[in-house]
């Protein structure tokens, strides 16, 4: 049974299974030896590297006025996980050049572990009742939605079972209300989901969604917030791969195109 609702979505392969664990035990006793590192790279992104690329000569590669996460002499990968806009500067940079890859880690499974911010103490982790959609991702694709139907772009979306440690340093009475990340660890790689082309990016969308559809029937398929539905299909719309094709009410009714 698939843990992604997408038909784009891809368990990983014995190969990949392996890389990702040697990743994560490199990784591992590298911050055992050395701690965080000079550079305060996070342990998420690190072991996404180590998996994308066993050779570390090919990370953190200076390319014109811009360093790559990883170029193999081929291809550019790029990690990252928020603020899509930062990339903004460097896809102008790499894309008229060299095929550019940007890896966006998602928890599929994440379990949430509390550090008091005097002593360090954590509590004993919990599973998160958050079920994510592939779709969330809209909120950061939407950031470079001038870049995405560039032949030399591609996105890929990594599910991962994650521990989430964070601070209780928020403001509500128990603390976690606006509380602060400290971590994410990778457990476990559980999947794929790779969009190369426009009419990808139709496959995030909920597999039972009707025939036309509006921003609110999206987000109650997907089980996301009415603004993340509505960015999703300004995004697409953005990609003619769907149109609108009246009104039911006061909103916009679409349908896919093809």
């Amino acid at each position: 049974m698939k843990m992604i609702e997408s038909r784009l979505f891809r368990t990983p392969t014995p190969l990949e299974l392996d890389r990702f664990e040697r990743a994560l035990s490199q990784v591992s006793y590298q911050r055992q030896l050395n701690g965080i590192g000079t550079r305060g790279e996070k342990t998420l992104h690190a072991v996404l590297k180590a998996m994308i690329d066993e050779d570390s000569t090919h990370h953190e590669q200076k390319i014109g006025p811009f360093v790559a996460d990883v170029f193999d002499g081929e291809r550019i990968t790029e990690i990252q996980t928020r603020q899509f806009n930062t990339m903004r500067s460097k896809l102008d940079a790499f894309l008229p050049v060299v095929p550019v890859t940007i890896v966006y880690p998602m928890a599929s499974r994440k379990w949430l572990v509390w550090l008091d911010p005097l002593t360090g103490e954590a509590t004993k982790r919990r599973l998160s009742p958050k079920k994510p959609h592939p779709i969330q991702v809209v909120d950061e694709l939407y950031k470079i939605s001038a870049f995405l139907d560039h032949p030399h772009l591609s996105i890929t979306i990594v599910f991962l079972e994650l521990e989430e440690q964070r601070w209780l340093s928020g403001w509500s009475e128990d603390k976690k209300k606006g509380s602060r990340r400290h971590e994410r660890i990778p457990i476990q790689l559980e999947g794929f989901i790779s969009l190369r082309k426009p009419e990808d990016y139709l496959s995030l969308l909920p597999e039972d969604l009707p025939e036309s559809f509006t921003s609110a029937m999206v987000a109650k398929y997907a089980k996301i917030s009415v603004r993340t539905a509505q960015t999703a299909l300004r995004l697409l719309e953005r990609l003619h791969q769907i149109v609108s094709v009246g009104k039911d009410g006061r909103h916009k009714k679409f349908t896919r195109i093809g």
